[in-house]
Parts: structure tokens; C-alpha cells; sequence
């Protein structure tokens, strides 16, 4: 699968771009239905993170096999992938930092439903939005967006892990990009460093689940 998903503009409806969801199902739907989201023609892009520390994370790990529903992965879902894949540590890591909402579930349908969603999320997407491309990845974008592409494991590790930009407050602009939406670090309110927008705003424990029109990156 290619690291990124690249999407053209959406002449039909809206594209809106929602942060981390964390199992926080009935949220994701009171969001969608405040902007009167049409399952028919507008597109949802997330940040990653659709499971964990939610008790329906199953739930929400399913939106990843939604036509109008484009993730990427986050960092959440590699804890998990890695904690049903290898157990021991891995699978400890996994429930102190929100997978015991698995322990209900059938753990073997769990592994076989999330290995078919990572197909379905990518580390990276780009859209077309009014002829300015936007960028998502998780955590952390590289200096250069071109890099998405071609990056190795580190760079890899960084898109769904890393926090370096937003601990140095940096506001250099990625080149290459217009706009980058993330999530992963929990802001009070979304943030703008450079042209990287963060919008993890914690729903699974504020309440609040930033959902936004991709045009609003660009006004």
C-alpha cells in the first residue's frame, strides 16, 4: 500500500476533517449531524486514533471500510496491531494506554477487523480543496511534504509518533504543502504552528471533538 492517498477535489459535496475520535462513536455522530454531514456526496478525513480509551472503539474502527470516510493511521492503531500481532510487552503497552476495550470483544475478530482497516488507512492523504492541497498525517509531518512518500521507517515513525514541532512550538511552514491537519498532542483549542494545524482537542476525556470544513484551513 502506498503511504499516501491522494484525493481530487470533491465537486459533488463538502470534505470536513475530524481529530482523533478514541472510540467516542455517538460523538463522531452528534459532530456529523450538526453539519447536517451528507452521507451521499461530503467526505469525513481523520487525523487517526479512531480507537482506544472509547468503549466503541470496535465501532469506530469500522468507519475505516466507509466510502465516505478516509482516515490514516494513527499511533493507537499501531499499538494495537503490534499488541494482537506479538503479545507480552506489546500487548501490555496496548491496554495501559487505552486497549481494555478489547478484553470484551472477541479478540481474534478484533486482530482480523484491524488488519483489513489498515488497508484502509494510510500514514498520509492529500486533498484537493478549491485547487490548494491540504495534507493529514497523525503526529507529525515532515520538513518537506514530498518526503511522505518515500519515508523510511523513522519517517514513518514520526508521522504517527512524533511530537517534536509542537514541544518547540515551531512554526516553520512544511514546504511543498499548503495546509497539514494533525492530531495526536491534545490542544485546549486548535492550533496553528506555521501551516500545520493541530485539532486533537482529547474528546474521549473533554467531551469536545473538533470537527471542521477543510475550506476553513485555508481561509
Amino acid at each position: 500500500m502506498s503511504l499516501i492517498q491522494k484525493h481530487g477535489q470533491n465537486m459533488d459535496g463538502r470534505d470536513f476533517i475530524v481529530g482523533d475520535i478514541h472510540g467516542q462513536y455517538d460523538l463522531l455522530l452528534e459532530s456529523m449531524a450538526r453539519v447536517d454531514f451528507d452521507k451521499s456526496k461530503d467526505r469525513l478525513f481523520c487525523v487517526g486514533d479512531l480507537i482506544d480509551r472509547g468503549i466503541d472503539s470496535f465501532e469506530c474502527l469500522s468507519l475505516a471500510f466507509e466510502p465516505w470516510f478516509f482516515g490514516v493511521r494513527g499511533n493507537h492503531e499501531m499499538l494495537a496491531i503490534d499488541a494482537l500481532e506479538y503479545g507480552g510487552d506489546a500487548e501490555y503497552l496496548w491496554m495501559i494506554n487505552g486497549g481494555t476495550w478489547a478484553i470484551t470483544e472477541n479478540m481474534i475478530e478484533v486482530r482480523q477487523i484491524l488488519r483489513e482497516a489498515l488497508k484502509y488507512l494510510p500514514y498520509a492523504r492529500q486533498i484537493d480543496v478549491l485547487g490548494q492541497q491540504v495534507g493529514i498525517v497523525h503526529a507529525e509531518p515532515p520538513a518537506d511534504w514530498s518526503q511522505v512518500e518515500m519515508a523510511d521507517d523513522a519517517g514513518k515513525v514520526e508521522m504517527v509518533w512524533g511530537r517534536t514541532r509542537i514541544k518547540r512550538r515551531d512554526t516553520t511552514p512544511v514546504v511543498g504543502i499548503d495546509a497539514v491537519v494533525v492530531g495526536h498532542t491534545i490542544v485546549e483549542q486548535p492550533t496553528w504552528l506555521g501551516n500545520v494545524f493541530y485539532i486533537d482537542t482529547g474528546a474521549f476525556n473533554t467531551g469536545r471533538l473538533t470537527l471542521i470544513n477543510a475550506r476553513e484551513v485555508l481561509a
